[in-house]
Formats: structure tokens, C-alpha cells, sequence
């Protein structure tokens, strides 16, 4: 047998030594303004000693160990790299989802990140289409994939109580009521990785998770970084377009003292193009949302990432359609599920070209979010390309 001997030109490159700890994480995402309040940190320690405030004002993570100053943590001192290994918003962490992903990293032109088709899509069942934001999509994949046997639950958002606190929280949905319990959007944070505790605690082992771009990049990065067992449960992802969400205090500082709205009056709430609202009692009222930015989240003021570029399918309700909801279908794992759902009839799909300008929407609002990612971090999230100068207008004729 000739000799196999690996040469140095094929040897693959050695990956260098993770020794990244909390203290990095600290002072480089946590401290900068980077943190997005994920949660993905938390849930990855193995030491219980980062905690998590999930309220207004909080939104963070924090170390736990008082007596060691909010920097120093013992088992980083000693080793462990689980927090920076499952942050996605640590050094490079856009390239290493991409690539650990797609086996390649976005081109600059690539706005909206790496994708494989933009669809129109609804839920085919109208009970479900009726419950859910926009086209009900993001509740038909749920319940498909719980009947279907591929997940056993999936780490949503609810509100609190009966509702009317407007409370977000996340939480674990197993069957067919909890997922519509969870149905619509909030525009307030909830860090659902958070109940990936909860789920593993009932036994549940493969599961969806929905959420923004900020939390459906952590499972990726955490694969990647071999973080440990943290993530093996996700078995799929759900994204949704975001440019940013809202601190609690907006209910009352902006809906209530202008517009005379209280939480518990308000049924649902939608933004296109404005903030959209509607109460119990049939009115709807609709705010600029140049009004609402003063209570913009501190977390989402850096985020680069509108399209949740890391998720398996991304979904939002921009566009003209109103019970539609835009489809970004990226990952094979992705397509294969929308194939299915297809063929099974549990949805209906339209072709993007529908909506042009919808598509085009996604790509400007990924641009302006792009823009936001600080100069002195690492670059990759922030690079878009050059606008084309813009055309002078004909002169009269």
C-alpha cells in the first residue's frame, strides 16, 4: 500500500485554541454595546453563574459571582469558554455561522444574506391564518412539524397571564393550542432561548426555535464553536425580520398618554409602515413610528442583522399583501420543509415576484440595519456595498 501520508499543502488548517472566556465576553459585546440580550450565554453555561433580568432595564446578561467584580468569573479563570463560544455577537461571528451554514461566507452584495428563494406564503388552514400575524406562517410550520414527529416542542413567545399586560415571555409549546396560544407579534423583547431550560426539563429533545436574527444566530455559532450538548436540541430554526423592538414603557409613556390606550385595551398589534393597533372594543389606531423611536430597545440599537440570515426559513409581514407573509427560504433543510408542507397542502405559496417592492424592502431595511454595527468591531456584519450615485432629475420639459 503506498504511503498516505498527509502532506503539509492538504493538511486541513488547524483551528486555534478557544480560550475565550467571560471576561472577553464582557469587555468586548457586553460592555460595547453589542449585546443583543440573546440569552444564548446563559443558557450555554454549565456553571449556573450568569444571570438574566428578563424585564426592562435588563435584557442583559450578568455574572453572578458578586464578590468577583461584574468581569472576573472563577470557571473562566479555569478554563471554561462556554458564554463567548455560544454569543452571536462575538469576534467573528457572521462568517463563522455562514460557513458552518452554507459552506461560504455572504458576498457584500448579499444584503440580506445567503438564501435559496423568496416566497409568498399562508397558512392553508384558515383557523390557523386567522390566529397567526400576516399569513399565519410561522404557527403552520409549528404544526406541522409537531404532527409530522420532527420536533417535540418549540421555544416561542407568549404573553403572561390572560394577555392583557402585553407582557412578553418566552416559553415551550407541544401541541396544537400552545402554538396558537403563542401566534402574533409582541414588538417587546423575549429571549426564548430561555425556555430551552424548561424543555429539556420536560424531556422535549427536538425542537424549533422562533426567534429574531439575534437569537436564531446562537444555535449556528454554538454548532460551529462546539460549544457542547447546549444546542443539539434545535433541530430547527424560524427567523423574523426585525429592525428592532420596543421597551415595555412605550405602552404607557407613548400609547397610552398621547392615545388614550391601555395595555388591557389592546387586541393586536402589526407595523407596516406605522405602528399599527387594535382593541378589543373594534378601534384601530395607527402611531408614526417615527414617534415610537425614543423607546427603541438598548440591544437592538447596533444589530446588523434584519433578515435573520442564520435561521433555516426567515419570515415577516412586509409587502402590500396583508395576509401574506414574506418567505426567505435559506438552509436545504429549509427548502425540504417547505416542499413538504406544499405537498401535504398545509400552506399556499405565491412566488416573491408578486411583490417586488416587498423584496426590496427586506434588502433597504437590511442595509440601514447593516449600517448600524460599530466601525470598531469586526467588520464582516457591517459591510455593504456602495449606493449607486443617485440619478439627476430630468429637467422640465
Amino acid at each position: 500500500m503506498p504511503d498516505m501520508a498527509v502532506t503539509e499543502a492538504s493538511s486541513p488548517p488547524v483551528r486555534e485554541r478557544w480560550t475565550n472566556q467571560w471576561a472577553e465576553l464582557y469587555d468586548e459585546v457586553i460592555t460595547t454595546g453589542l449585546c443583543t440580550g440573546c440569552s444564548g450565554c446563559v443558557v450555554a453555561c454549565p456553571h449556573d453563574v450568569i444571570g438574566y433580568v428578563h424585564a426592562e432595564g435588563g435584557y442583559r446578561p450578568f455574572h453572578l459571582e458578586d464578590e468577583l467584580g461584574p468581569a472576573d468569573c472563577t470557571h473562566g479563570q479555569k478554563g471554561c469558554t462556554s458564554c463567548t463560544r455560544a454569543c452571536p455577537r462575538f469576534r467573528d461571528w457572521e462568517t463563522e455561522a455562514d460557513d458552518h451554514l452554507f459552506s461560504r461566507v455572504r458576498e457584500v452584495t448579499e444584503l440580506s444574506g445567503i438564501y435559496d428563494e423568496v416566497l409568498l406564503t399562508r397558512a392553508a388552514d384558515d383557523s390557523v391564518h386567522d390566529v397567526g400575524q400576516d399569513g399565519g406562517l410561522v404557527s403552520a410550520i409549528l404544526l406541522w412539524l409537531l404532527d409530522e414527529g420532527y420536533i417535540d416542542g418549540a421555544l416561542v413567545s407568549y404573553l403572561e397571564g390572560d394577555g392583557s399586560t402585553w407582557k412578553a415571555k418566552p416559553g415551550v409549546a407541544t401541541n396544537r393550542a400552545e402554538v396558537l396560544a403563542s401566534a402574533g407579534s409582541r414588538y417587546t423583547y423575549s429571549a426564548n432561548l430561555l425556555a430551552l431550560p424548561e424543555a429539556t426539563e420536560r424531556g422535549l429533545s427536538k425542537l424549533a426555535l422562533v426567534g429574531m436574527g439575534c437569537m436564531t444566530s446562537s444555535p449556528p455559532i454554538m454548532w460551529s464553536r462546539k460549544v457542547g450538548k447546549v444546542a443539539k436540541p434545535i433541530v430547527f430554526n424560524i427567523g423574523l425580520l426585525c429592525s428592532k423592538t420596543f421597551d415595555d414603557r412605550i405602552f404607557e409613556e407613548l400609547f397610552e398618554a398621547k392615545y388614550g390606550l391601555t395595555r388591557a385595551e389592546i387586541k393586536k398589534v402589526n407595523i407596516k409602515g406605522v405602528f399599527q393597533i387594535w382593541t378589543h372594543d373594534g378601534r384601530y389606531v395607527e402611531v408614526p413610528l417615527k414617534e415610537c423611536h425614543e423607546w427603541t430597545r438598548e440591544g437592538c440599537t447596533h444589530c446588523p442583522d434584519f433578515g435573520a440570515e442564520h435561521a433555516d426559513i426567515s419570515t415577516g409581514g412586509i409587502g402590500k399583501f396583508n395576509d401574506w407573509t414574506l418567505t426567505v427560504v435559506r438552509t436545504p433543510l429549509g427548502r425540504a420543509v417547505m416542499d413538504r408542507m406544499i405537498a401535504a397542502g398545509r400552506i399556499e405559496t405565491r412566488p416573491g415576484s408578486d411583490d417586488p417592492a416587498a423584496i426590496e424592502l427586506m434588502h433597504k431595511l437590511s442595509r440601514k440595519s447593516r449600517k448600524r454595527w460599530p466601525e470598531t468591531a469586526v467588520a464582516a456584519p457591517g459591510r455593504v456595498p456602495p449606493l449607486p450615485p443617485k440619478q439627476p432629475k430630468p429637467a422640465p420639459a
